[in-house]
């Protein structure tokens, strides 16, 4: 049995994890696109609440863009920190301040905060992003550069991922892979796939096209408001790419493997309709295929299931190197990363329905008007 199950376990890892990068290496580089040559009108949609310790670092760089045809709309949503004082101070020609106090009935507020900055904003294009990210001077140049190269109605870029946390940093490289084979975002630009994008640091999206896939009314509840977005967006049958944002496009995402914790339990049942049956099958297959397969063929196997173990640790350390340069160690790292996303998957679907909905941003939505949102 565990012959059989070495050789299964040992084959599909191996070629999941040439899968995901032969299909990484056709997804292009911001920073190797062109500069725009005609700057459209754009809105660039900040939505923010108690962002005290990131917001004055990420608006500076968002005021020191090379892009000259933008306004800047940040949705101060009932913030209680510093977050208001701190940007009363900025004085930028660009920059608009929209203080939300209430919340209506049946949005989580993030999506009501960039469906304001939407109601707001009369550009041609705009670019839904988040209060924590640090854009590089061209980076939105560039985008869209790329954007009118072509021809494109939506654009996502996947964001330099930092955190001062080894441990996550570790973690974050499983996760990726993970999150990679959930979206597949190489087929976004393909009409005949079902892969799609959405990216919540970084949605550029064309006015017309963001009211065609009917704009965050149509997920207005949905904790993973980006990637259902991005989802809307390809199904209206409309033009959608995806590029990588390396020192382009950076942000901490989560400081701590708390946080990461934390962060994730609030949005990874939604992320799967909140369904039970898939919750369990999700977190058998996480355990199977990522957490036990190395340890359990050193451990029990003979040689050849000891070689085994070892070509599929090979492949690991291949993967790692090529998302993340000079760190072969987090391959090591995999087992552990794998029963943390199993524990996630199921805690989530749990504390879900043992409270009968979420917490989001210290609102209580029940798990009915959740699924109604679906």
């Amino acid at each position: 049995m565990i012959f059989i199950y070495s050789v299964t376990v040992t084959s599909i890892g191996i070629l999941l994890i040439l899968y995901i990068l032969i299909n990484l290496r056709s997804i292009q580089q911001l920073k190797d696109q062109p500069i725009v040559a005609y700057e459209p009108d754009l809105a660039i949609i900040v939505a923010i609440r108690n962002e005290e310790e990131d917001v004055e670092k990420a608006l500076q760089s968002l005021c020191n863009i090379n892009y000259k045809n933008y306004r800047l709309i940040v949705i101060n949503d009932r913030s209680t920190d510093r977050t208001g004082e701190i940007l009363s101070r900025f004085n930028h020609p660009h920059l608009k301040v929209i203080t939300l106090t209430e919340l209506p009935d049946g949005w989580l507020g993030k999506n009501n905060a960039l469906y304001q900055g939407y109601k707001n904003s009369s550009e041609e294009w705009m670019l839904f992003t988040d209060a924590d990210i640090e854009y590089h001077p061209d980076a939105i140049s560039r985008a869209m550069g790329y954007v009118h190269k072509n021809n494109l109605d939506h654009l996502s870029i996947m964001p330099d991922v930092r955190s001062r946390s080894k441990i996550l940093n570790s973690v974050l490289a499983t996760f990726y892979a993970m999150l990679l084979m959930f979206t597949r975002p190489w087929d976004a630009r393909k009409p005949n796939r079902s892969g799609s994008i959405g990216v919540g640091a970084f949605n550029l999206v064309k006015r017309t096209a963001y009211e065609q896939a009917g704009t965050h009314v149509k997920i207005k509840l949905r904790p993973d408001d980006d990637l259902m977005l991005g989802k809307n967006i390809k199904e209206a049958g409309l033009r959608q790419d995806v590029l990588k944002g390396q020192d382009f496009i950076c942000l901490e995402w989560y400081k701590n493997l708390g946080q990461f914790i934390n962060g994730l339990m609030k949005n990874s049942f939604a992320a799967i309709n909140y369904n039970p049956v898939r919750t369990v099958t999700d977190a058998i297959a996480t355990i199977l295929f990522i957490a036990l397969p190395v340890p359990l063929m050193l451990i029990f196997g003979d040689t050849d299931i000891r070689l085994m173990a070892c070509a599929l640790q090979a492949m690991e350390v291949i993967y790692m190197i090529n998302v993340r340069p000079n760190k072969w160690w987090y391959a090591l790292m995999v087992p552990f990363a794998g029963c943390l996303m199993a524990y996630i998957i199921v805690r989530s679907a749990y504390i879900t329905l043992k409270q009968g909905g979420i917490y989001w941003r210290d609102t209580f939505y029940p798990l009915s008007v959740l699924k109604d949102n679906q």
